[in-house]
């Protein structure tokens, strides 16, 4: 959990009082949020002092690519920082830099320790749920989800070996959220912490629009829980993705997502085919790309609905 933020600014930088005061006056507001924040310059002791416990609790801001190249050769997660001293400085191996350091708010501070530290950003909460980014470790949740038979009539399974799922899962959290910055998310049941369902959105190949997808487990059905969360995702989508129009392919069978997506306000297209069970039994991922063999493709017709978001 994310307990520092801590600015390691080059000599040169220190010295120039506008810079330093942009850093001083950031670190201040982080403590106004609840986190310690200080301002250093390369290579203060305190750094050469923290333990593993303080690297894993603490982002470091620096200006100096070999500084932050150094630290995180030594546990730390690293985000680099420009500003007028140091313009056109490469931060090669990091993910994020900040520039405007004093419009950077606490949420993306937090966000981006998150990012660094495997730990999944909550995107939406609602009266009663909690919309996460998925983990590896609700796989297991997944497996309790998808064992119903009727949870996969209408949509593609879970590998059959759950270790398949878990590398899969790796893959996507690593490339896609990152990447596209959404996803198909983990629902939580507030009052208990209880995994109950995924939604969210994703990009089917062969489609142009962005697609709301959801799955509630049946345990958990007929309570409400997908209108609000599908409810409250469609208003992300709108205001925080800013889509304008998103779609939703329901099997054409499936009269009770149908419905779903008429309460939604989604309308009727028309009818389409669909590529089903695009992926074998098993997956294998060596961490940079995807290795997914087919089966033979069959397709199944779906209902293709719009709703705009405008």
């Amino acid at each position: 959990m994310l307990k520092n933020i801590i600015f390691s600014l080059q000599e040169k930088s220190y010295s120039i009082e506008n810079i330093k005061m942009q850093m001083v006056r950031t670190a201040e507001y982080i403590r106004t949020c609840g986190y310690c924040s200080e301002v250093y310059v390369c290579g203060d002791e305190a750094f050469d002092k923290a333990d593993d416990d303080y690297k894993k609790e603490t982002l470091v801001i620096t200006d100096e690519a070999d500084n932050a190249e150094e630290l995180r050769n030594r546990g730390f997660y690293c985000v680099g920082v420009l500003h007028e001293g140091n313009q056109g400085q490469e931060f090669k191996g990091l993910k994020y830099v900040f520039s405007e350091i004093e419009e950077v708010d606490m949420d993306s501070f937090v966000k981006v320790y998150q990012r660094y530290a495997g730990e999944p950003w909550e995107v939406i909460r609602t009266e009663r749920l909690m919309i996460r980014e998925t983990t590896v470790d609700d796989v297991d949740e997944f497996y309790r989800l998808y064992k119903e038979p009727e949870m996969t009539k209408y949509m593609e399974g879970l590998f059959e070996n759950p270790e398949d799922e878990k590398r899969y899962q790796k893959d996507y959290i690593d490339k896609v959220y990152g990447l596209m910055g959404f996803g198909i998310w983990t629902i939580v049941r507030l009052e208990d912490n209880e995994v109950i369902g995924r939604a969210g959105y994703s990009v089917r190949n062969g489609f142009d629009e962005i697609e709301l997808g959801f799955l509630i487990g049946k345990k958990y059905q007929h309570q409400g829980y997908a209108y609000e969360a599908c409810s409250a995702i469609l208003e992300y989508g709108k205001s925080v993705l800013l889509l304008e129009q998103v779609q939703a392919l329901v099997k054409k069978d499936n009269t009770v997502s149908i419905n779903l997506c008429k309460k939604l306000g989604f309308k009727e297209k028309d009818v389409v085919r669909v590529e089903e069970n695009i992926y074998s039994h098993g997956y294998s991922g060596d961490g940079t790309e995807r290795n997914v063999r087919l089966e033979k493709a069959h397709f199944g017709e779906y209902v293709r609905f719009f709703k705009s978001l405008d």
